[in-house]
């Protein structure tokens, strides 16, 4: 798997997943897709707000478009697991591609209700629930474990390249000529990834296939969580961030609105503020060699997460508000990225996607009931209220995690050891006794 590889330079150890062409093809498709997903992202948002003008809704279709992840993504991670990834992933950004073209002809002829959104959200819901877990597990297919750290944050930092972007441009498009173009333009976009991945070369993985049905087979990933202490700390307390901290987003147009006035540019600007902060958050894990020290990253990051939401949601300035936003996307960026790092490096092939069905479970799968929880506390409290909570919580789950780290420090270290190639990276391999450090 290491065709097409491309010369070093300065950048070497930060870009070294590029050496493989497959990576280099996955890459380039999905920075476009994924610009176009943030547009849609953004003006979906809008579109809820300005038909409505409802915190509730708000986060009931933030709750419709995730509740399916949480529900099928087991199903889905057992299928990565018994299937060729890329052919999945083809079909499930088919899929995508078709719901985006639709909702923005319905949006363009002006026919779009607020059900239609709830509709569409929910079906992309159904969508991704095999495409997460299988393009958390395709990592590897295409990089192999030497270089799968680094091109988790490279995946990281394509994914806040695209946040930066999108939500800008969404931003303006939506103010000048309305939000069926930013569907649109989303639909369109994912011809660049289904053509990237039809025109990778990937070999066939020797890999057992389970037995038995998808859904028997599942449990398996929830068995290996519940049985390995590091991995199931790292996931207890991503759900946490994802339940109580990330649902700012579905909060961020009443921000932008009616707190901050900035309207819709202004919430393009709020979303790429923070989108920067994930940015430089990734390009940092990009640039490690190896696990030394992530667990503290994680702990120290969540704990930022919170102090940065708890400071952004008492500013009333926009320029303000817009600068502490690059905090809270760094540090959730920290936190979410490590995680996947770390989770991935204990999970061993044959269940990767399966774990990585639990872990999209986690982060994404407690996001819709923290969507839900958002916009009914921001009914009644209102929003810098509800922000300031969840900011709360998450620095105290960083506290207890931090103080649980000494005890998984032996179990983490001889997961990883277990899980390196034969004639390994020394280096690597004596840097995991402290990974959870």
């Amino acid at each position: 798997m290491n065709d097409g590889r491309v010369e070093g330079g300065r950048g070497r150890a930060l870009l070294r997943a590029f050496r493989h062409r497959n990576y280099q093809l996955y890459f380039g498709g999905q920075l476009v897709s994924l610009t176009g997903t943030w547009m849609q992202s953004v003006a979906q948002s809008w579109l809820v707000y300005r038909l409505t003008g409802s915190a509730v809704l708000l986060g009931l279709v933030g709750f419709a478009g995730q509740i399916p992840v949480f529900l099928l993504a087991s199903v889905g991670g057992a299928v990565a697991d018994r299937r060729e990834r890329c052919p999945i992933l083809v079909v499930t950004q088919t899929c995508a591609m078709a719901l985006a073209l639709s909702l923005a002809a319905l949006t363009l002829a002006g026919r779009v209700e607020v059900w239609h959104v709830f509709v569409f959200a929910a079906l992309n819901g159904v969508v991704n629930s095999f495409d997460i877990p299988t393009r958390q597990a395709f990592v590897v297919d295409l990089v192999g474990r030497e270089d799968l750290m680094n091109a988790i944050a490279l995946n990281s930092s394509m994914f806040n390249g695209a946040r930066v972007v999108g939500p800008a441009v969404a931003g303006l498009l939506v103010a000048a000529v309305g939000e069926g173009w930013c569907f649109l333009i989303n639909g369109v976009s994912y011809v660049a990834v289904v053509a990237g991945l039809l025109l990778m070369t990937v070999e066939a993985r020797a890999r057992a296939r389970p037995e038995g049905s998808a859904l028997a087979n599942a449990v398996e990933g929830f068995r290996f969580v519940a049985r390995t202490a590091p991995v199931r700390a790292l996931l207890l307390l991503l759900g946490l961030v994802s339940l109580m901290g990330m649902p700012y987003a579905v909060l961020m147009p009443i921000f932008a609105d009616r707190i901050l006035g900035g309207g819709a540019g202004g919430l393009g600007l709020l979303m790429g503020a923070s989108g920067v902060g994930a940015l430089a958050g990734a390009l940092s894990l990009a640039a490690r060699r190896g696990l030394r020290g992530l667990g503290r990253w994680v702990a120290f990051s969540s704990a930022g997460f919170g102090a940065a939401l708890i400071l952004f949601s008492q500013s009333r300035t926009f320029w303000l508000s817009a600068l502490l936003l690059l905090p809270v996307g760094f540090a959730f960026m920290i936190q979410m990225a490590s995680s996947n790092t770390l989770v991935q490096a204990m999970v061993p092939d044959h269940l990767r996607g399966r774990v990585m069905a639990v872990y999209s479970m986690v982060f994404m799968g407690m996001a819709p009931f923290g969507a839900l929880l958002a916009g009914a506390l921001a009914n009644r409290v209102g929003a810098p209220t509800t922000l300031f909570i969840g900011g709360a919580v998450c620095i105290a789950g960083a506290v207890a995690f931090g103080l649980r780290l000494p005890a998984l420090r032996d179990e983490a270290r001889q997961l990883i050891v277990a899980m390196q190639p034969a004639g390994g990276d020394p280096a690597e391999e004596s840097s995991v006794g402290v990974v959870v450090k």
